[in-house]
């Protein structure tokens, strides 16, 4: 038994008592007792207080066998490996016995109940919140200036994890300028998805120039890349792999995930279509920029810039033959690349919103001075308008430092 278990297993072994107690409880909680039971004859001579004290003996020992049958019931839903053990060990219950329907059902309960604290299973599975409703909430409260994002993202995954049997996993690409928000809403959907967020193990991140930064390794990379995906989806039916830095990605690489974001063949292989990929990029940043920077001198709202006509000029930029691996992959060969989600840059106002929730995240007080400064600290381009934040909210939480005493 891992040492961790032991404590949590001391605690809830007090319950068991209560439980098994149940099982001598009358349908509406009073106790029954032993003379309610099938005694049979009671010997002429012997005393009836005498009947009675074995009689209770006899029940205090019934407690005590349920408890134990309780506890072993327990540990094979929790601890499967456990249970096997005692299988193999031919450890049966006593010939007769079975549980209380009550008892299950409290039983049911109470290991959900403990899941929710600590893994419980062989897989990661058990611990999969999908909390849709919560995403849309911080998206609205805590991504900024991002209306595009926003919609496609909700709907795009709602929409996959809703579908029964999806055809090919959910593949998104995020494509802005730094610090627009796609490294934050990557974290946000990993937490809202994940009960253990960025530390779960059906979570993968790759850093292009962390994990992949010499080209003269490409083959041992792939192998690599492959062998990593597919112990995780050997672990977790859903699996969320992202790749941060994707622009620098080799297309060899892009090329070599390709078997797992395409469409499912059910020839043997491993089910792969629960899976999210996300691909985070700087790629088409100049783009997105140029046409805010239109609706703006046009006297237009920058809400009113639609998925349509952004995605279109976006999927152009990236099909030109540049020094990035997007245009020579066979993803957008393919079409297997879902949805192109583009950043906005930032401007002022939104600067400071995010000054606002980093004086808030780490419990300070702020004036409006305070966030005006804080915003006047950061580069606006283009030069002459100065209207986007050229880092967009990146370094601000470690801005608001200058005002701390």
């Amino acid at each position: 038994m891992a040492p961790g278990r032991l404590p949590a297993r001391l605690a809830l072994a007090c319950c068991l008592l209560l439980l098994g107690g149940s099982a001598v409880l009358g349908s509406h909680g009073t106790p029954r007792g032993p003379w309610e039971e099938e005694q049979g004859p009671v010997a002429e001579g012997v005393p009836w207080g005498r009947v009675k004290y074995e009689a209770v003996k006899k029940h205090l020992r019934a407690v005590g066998a349920l408890s134990k049958q309780y506890w072993q019931y327990l540990v094979c839903k929790m601890w499967q490996e456990e249970c096997e053990e005692k299988k193999e060990e031919k450890s049966r219950p006593r010939p007769g016995w079975t549980l209380p329907l009550v008892g299950q059902n409290y039983l049911e309960i109470f290991s959900a109940w403990y899941c929710s604290f600590g893994k419980c299973c062989e897989t990661g599975d058990c611990r999969i919140v999908n909390n849709i409703t919560g995403l849309e909430a911080d998206l609205n409260g805590q991504l900024h200036g991002q209306h595009l994002a926003k919609e496609v993202i909700v709907r795009a995954v709602r929409e996959f994890l809703q579908n029964p049997q999806p055809e090919k996993p959910l593949v998104l690409s995020f494509h802005g300028w730094s610090g627009t928000g796609k490294n934050f809403v990557a974290r946000m959907l990993t937490s809202h998805l994940y009960r253990d967020g960025m530390k779960s193990e059906c979570v993968r991140l790759f850093i292009s120039l962390f994990h992949f930064p010499h080209h003269k390794y490409l083959d041992l990379y792939k192998a690599q890349l492959k062998k990593q995906i597919s112990e995780t989806l050997e672990v977790c039916k859903q699996s969320l792999f992202i790749f941060d830095e994707a622009e620098k990605l080799h297309f060899s690489l892009l090329d070599a995930i390709k078997p797992f974001v395409a469409r499912y063949d059910n020839k043997g292989q491993m089910d792969y279509r629960r899976s999210i990929f996300l691909f985070l990029s700087n790629l088409g940043g100049n783009t997105i920029n140029e046409v805010a920077l239109d609706f703006w001198r046009a006297g237009q709202a920058r809400e009113e810039i639609s998925m349509e006509f952004l995605e279109q000029r976006l999927w152009l930029e990236l099909q030109e033959p540049a020094e990035n691996g997007y245009a020579r992959s066979n993803l957008l060969k393919e079409n297997l690349i879902d949805f192109f989600v583009p950043f906005l840059p930032l401007e002022y106002h939104h600067v400071k919103l995010c000054a606002r929730d980093a004086f808030l995240a780490r419990g300070l007080p702020y004036t409006e001075a305070a966030l005006d400064e804080v915003a006047r600290m950061m580069v606006f381009v283009p030069k002459e308008e100065k209207l986007f934040s050229a880092q967009g909210c990146k370094s601000v939480s470690q801005r608001i430092n200058y005002f701390l005493p």
